[in-house]
């Protein structure tokens, strides 16, 4: 088959979730299928790298961040009936006409709500999928239940209920969608007037490039593998300083913790950090400061779709310490992959429960390892989702 594949992050290097998930549903369709990869092209993106890719036959990429949008669009998305980000731009709708004026497609595949618009440019007559990772309105939903003050309850029940209606509509214009997760399937099939099939396809990790005893460990060393840029990141770093961390540390006083990623734009003065708080700034090479970390935190309270972060560091042998919404979506067990907190004195006092007990570390690592290598390898999932592609191909 011939494959369109509209993707919002250029996957190469794979250095953040989305990227990681779009290069190997890339990989996995590249080994059955000829594939087209158009894609924006920002940040730590290296577009000239593809070679990277060589599953993909071919590529074509856009310098831009789709999520930078003008000053009057910023000030005006409150009137408006779609979210900022969805609004198409000019240059990539060109690329996508001339990758058709070239290529008849099977289907296209858009990943994420950012690459819907253009993805309609397509035959009626071509299957479309939405890849669509996480729902959007259900993020939308859970930002307003957390919300206290009543003009911001407000504020985010207007947004919830646009992303409702816009997703409602969206999605009758795909033959299937995709996410990440039950409960994100479970958003989408509430959303009015719902009819289009939704497969749950979950995040993974590549087993055999992840893998136990890549660094020795570090004792009384934590990790949060995940950077600040991103809001969800960033409140759980803000909620671990503040409530956390100080409590671990005073049964603990010689605890460090590693927080990986970039810190561009980040309002560093409103975390607690101290001495004991590395910022490991971009990291080529993830696994190694994951793999040399005694436990690996992950206390987030927002935030949709499965935690790669998780996947990763169980893939790695290092044991988990997880609030109930960070382990969301996984299929994992308290007390026998991982430990789930959800209050302050909980999560410390199982963190430092870790830090002091190495066999149970080991009995962790161990069932965590085994679950991933039976569930999560990027390898079985990937050849699930090309299945899938396949099958919706045939309708």
């Amino acid at each position: 088959m011939r494959i369109l594949f509209l993707s919002t992050w250029f996957p190469f290097p794979p250095d953040n979730g989305s990227k990681i998930r779009v290069y190997h549903l890339l990989r996995a369709l590249g080994q059955r299928h000829e594939v087209t990869l158009l894609s924006f092209a920002w940040d730590t993106a290296q577009p000239q790298a593809t070679a990277a890719l060589p599953f993909c036959k071919t590529i074509h990429t856009l310098p831009c961040d789709p999520f930078q949008r003008s000053a009057f669009a910023q000030a005006t998305r409150y009137l408006a009936l779609a979210p900022v980000v969805t609004r198409p731009l000019p240059e990539m709708r060109r690329l996508v006409t001339d990758a058709l004026a070239h290529t008849t497609f099977d289907a296209v595949i858009a990943s994420t709500e950012v690459m819907a618009t253009y993805a309609l440019q397509v035959p009626s007559t071509t299957r479309k999928i939405l890849e669509d990772h996480n729902s959007f309105s259900r993020m939308m939903e859970d930002r307003y239940r957390a919300a206290t003050h009543p003009l911001q309850r407000l504020n985010h029940w207007v947004s919830w209920q646009k992303t409702r209606r816009y997703e409602a509509a969206l999605f009758r214009n795909f033959d299937h969608l995709v996410m990440v997760s039950a409960e994100d399937r479970c958003a989408c099939e509430r959303l009015p007037g719902h009819h289009t099939l939704v497969a749950v396809i979950p995040n993974g990790v590549d087993c055999a490039h992840h893998r136990p005893g890549l660094a020795e460990v570090r004792p009384h060393t934590l990790i949060y593998n995940g950077a600040l840029t991103y809001s969800a990141n960033y409140d759980a770093m803000r909620y671990f300083l503040v409530d956390i961390y100080p409590r671990i540390q005073q049964q603990v006083p010689d605890v460090t913790l590693s927080i990986t990623g970039s810190t561009k734009g980040v309002d560093l003065d409103g975390l607690r950090l101290d001495e004991s708080v590395h910022l490991t700034g971009y990291v080529d090479d993830i696994r190694l400061p994951v793999a040399g970390s005694a436990v690996c935190v992950v206390p987030l309270r927002q935030g949709g779709g499965t935690r790669l972060k998780i996947l990763e560091a169980m893939a790695l042998g290092t044991p988990v310490v997880a609030t109930s919404k960070g382990a969301e979506g996984l299929d994992v067990v308290d007390g026998e992959h991982l430990l789930i907190a959800d209050d302050p004195a909980a999560f410390a006092e199982a963190v430092v429960r870790l830090l002091r007990d190495p066999a149970l570390r080991a009995r962790l690592a161990q069932n965590a390892r085994a679950l991933v290598e039976a569930h999560y390898d990027w390898a079985h999932i990937g050849a699930q989702f090309a299945a899938l592609v396949e099958q919706v191909s045939l309708w």
